[in-house]
């Protein structure tokens, strides 16, 4: 059964996608480069394990503290000017540590902080770009999917192909040539996102404190079955992924018998199969309806990572982790679609940051417990726990994101007598069979 959503006839993007796609392109290219550059140059720093963790976890810190908070934000301001804004921010904020590192006063808590402070800034534009594409894209759904899948597929391969390697030869001239080079991308990405055309402001809601906001946003996603969903899917998925990939390194080389270069070539099929997936996203969604999409590629992620389990080879671990990030990149092309075709407008940057929140809160206790699994019960058992939990998750949220209830969705938020914002029931008002 094919779904609501790709019955209708291809529409063009709108002239300013081209320059969201190109602003948000040239950023993760720098991401890229400071996501692989950073922890080496902490590495110049310390060797002190748990110092490098704190690098590293700082990133995260903003979404678990704000990120409920800061979508509650993004629903108040101006999502154009919030974008061009955190992007201009950390442009300058890059600059601290690449002349701290030419005066060689480089230290690990400015590096922690700065990692931090760079995450706050993502946490906003991300949030804002969220809310802004729906509008940007008239709502349409089936345009939607496309155009994430360009932003997802350009995203996959400029920060996870391109940036790492670049990020690496960058710090072969100076500690601070990488972060100058993500730098000028977030500036260069400010002046074009500066330029996006500007969209209609939501409908203002009447003054409440921003925790009540805050807290309207979470309750929105918890009591519609369908976003919620859509939101545990990352969450549970998170858990599982962390798992994995906590003792993926060590499972490369002691089950399979592979050295550094080689893991590279593992986490590159992985990319390779989150383009594939990110490409192929509307058409399985053509072919199979949004909802039983979902699930399918739900389901493929726990077959993948069962497979990789019980790989024996190298090859057969490579080709688990391309199909299990194939089903991947499709999962994050089309649940965001979703989200962002039947959420209202003055809610969107809280549902989208209550989504992440609960998928990054969920990130630590996968890595916590991929690691006591491995030291109790061996180093495959992380991942046939993690394929368990995937399938789980599946059957759970079948009923949940199903077809039907996703076709219900987007009818219920279609536009009302030709307007352009569509309407949508509040599931903190209606009955969970009306919303759904």
């Amino acid at each position: 059964m094919t779904s609501d959503v790709h019955k209708v006839r291809k529409s063009p993007f709108p002239a300013g996608f081209g320059r969201l796609w190109t602003a948000q392109t040239v950023s993760s290219l720098g991401d890229g480069v400071t996501h692989a550059a950073l922890p080496l140059i902490a590495l110049t720093l310390t060797r002190d394990p748990m110092a490098l963790a704190v690098v590293t976890a700082a990133g995260t810190l903003p979404w678990l503290l704000f990120g409920v908070l800061g979508g509650a934000l993004v629903d108040r301001w101006d999502r154009r000017r919030t974008m061009w804004g955190a992007d201009a921010a950390r442009a300058v904020l890059l600059a601290v540590p690449a002349a701290a590192a030419m005066l060689d006063v480089l230290s690990v808590p400015l590096l922690a902080a700065v990692a931090f402070l760079l995450g706050l800034g993502g946490l906003f534009f991300d949030t804002a770009a969220t809310a802004y594409l729906p509008d940007l894209l008239r709502r349409d759904p089936a345009l939607l999917e496309r155009g994430n899948s360009r932003l997802r597929g350009a995203q996959t391969a400029m920060s996870g192909f391109a940036g790492p390697p670049a990020g690496s030869a960058l710090l072969a001239l100076g500690r601070a040539v990488p972060l100058l080079a993500d730098a000028m991308s977030f500036l260069v990405s400010a002046l074009l996102v500066r330029t996006l055309p500007g969209v209609p402001r939501p409908v203002p809601e009447a003054r409440e404190s921003l925790f009540r906001q805050a807290r309207a946003g979470a309750s929105y996603v918890f009591r519609d079955r369908l976003l919620l969903g859509l939101a545990l899917r990352p969450a549970v998925g998170n858990i599982a992924f962390l798992g994995v990939e906590t003792v993926l390194a060590l499972f490369a080389h002691d089950r399979l018998g592979i050295e550094t270069f080689g893991y590279g070539l593992l986490l590159t099929a992985e990319a390779t199969g989150g383009l594939l997936g990110a490409g192929i996203a509307s058409f399985l969604g053509r072919r199979l309806g949004t909802g039983t999409a979902l699930t399918c590629t739900a389901a493929v992620e726990g077959l993948a990572i069962l497979g990789l389990a019980a790989a024996a080879t190298p090859y057969v671990a490579g080709l688990a982790l391309a199909v299990c990030g194939a089903a991947m990149g499709a999962t994050m092309v089309l649940a965001p679609s979703l989200r962002q075709a039947i959420v209202p407008a003055h809610l969107m940057g809280r549902v989208a940051s209550t989504s992440r929140m609960l998928a990054m809160c969920a990130a630590p206790f996968g890595a916590f417990l991929g690691g006591w699994l491995a030291t109790t019960y061996g180093i495959r058992s992380p991942l046939y726990t993690a394929a368990s939990l995937l399938l789980a998750m599946t059957a759970i949220t079948a009923t949940m994101t199903s077809n039907r209830r996703v076709e219900a969705a987007l009818r219920a938020a279609a536009p009302a007598g030709g307007g352009n914002h569509p309407v949508s029931k509040d599931p903190a008002k209606e009955s969970e069979s009306d919303v759904v």
